[in-house]
């Protein structure tokens, strides 16, 4: 990989994945418009990790409240830290089922511009409707087992890209009342165990293959897509306390539409 491609995939990576328009999606249309090979799922899931490090510094607070709640339960103590951890664990569950699914019988055939349009349009004013019908009454804190299951079963949908991960569970939230901040909040606490698990999979992949230049360019990219994440979810944490999230909704009405106009007119 050039230089730039490998700049260009973290820097998409890192600015696409907490926000509500799609990572995914975006790294299937970086080899498609900028004329490389596809980087692969290996370089995917090297900049997931990247990502990964940036939300766990920024939302240290929960993880050390949720580590600390776990210790406290092995020495039997009530602890809500600990029931937060088992919520996003549980929430996590049926996404592990659906993409082994995916994987064993599906594989790549999701990965096209005409997949990318429609989900990049369709979810997108899925995000806008909840937004506007969804009441601002409910924080992370009032989570329950029927609410981690139904945002989990919506992080499914994400396995499609262009659907959007944060972007999908976000609008599962904001419609059972989350406001927009806490709904973010979840989203991004659970990508925590997803991006982990296919991380460490993949990260013992890339170490039996014994792939130095590989091994280097994932590195290369894990970093840089760590500080466009870390910036991208400091901007939207801060805007979503005044703002909603319709300026998402619109890139992605003119993402989808013009990616749509690619597909069948050109």
């Amino acid at each position: 990989m050039t230089e730039l491609h490998i700049l260009v995939l973290a820097l998409v990576q890192g600015i696409t994945e907490f926000l509500p328009i799609s990572s995914s999606g975006h790294l299937v249309l970086v080899p498609i418009f900028g004329g490389w090979a596809d980087q692969g799922l290996m370089m995917d899931v090297a900049v997931h990790v990247g990502t990964l490090g940036a939300v766990m510094i920024y939302f240290w607070r929960d993880i050390w409240f949720m580590l600390r709640g776990v210790i406290r339960v092995s020495k039997g103590k009530r602890d809500p830290g600990a029931r937060l951890a088992g919520l996003v664990v549980f929430a996590t569950l049926p996404v592990i089922a659906a993409g082994f699914l995916l994987n064993e019988f599906i594989g790549p055939s999701f990965r096209t511009i005409e997949v990318i349009g429609w989900t990049t349009l369709g979810f997108g004013i899925l995000l806008y409707i909840s937004d506007k019908m969804g009441l601002t009454i409910r924080r992370v804190e009032h989570t329950g087992i029927a609410d981690a299951l139904i945002i989990g079963l919506a992080q499914c949908l994400a396995l499609i890209p262009g659907t959007s991960r944060s972007g999908i569970t976000i609008a599962a939230a904001r419609f059972l009342g989350y406001e927009r901040v806490d709904a973010a909040r979840f989203s991004m606490l659970l990508s925590i165990p997803a991006i982990l698990g296919a991380g460490t999979l993949k990260g013992w992949e890339l170490y039996q293959a014994g792939n130095v230049q590989l091994t280097n360019d994932a590195l290369t990219a894990a970093g840089l897509a760590f500080v466009a994440a870390f910036i991208a979810i400091m901007v939207m944490m801060a805007w979503l306390k005044r703002a909603s999230f319709t300026p998402f909704f619109i890139y992605r009405l003119v993402l989808g539409t013009g990616l749509l106009y690619f597909a069948y007119f050109t």
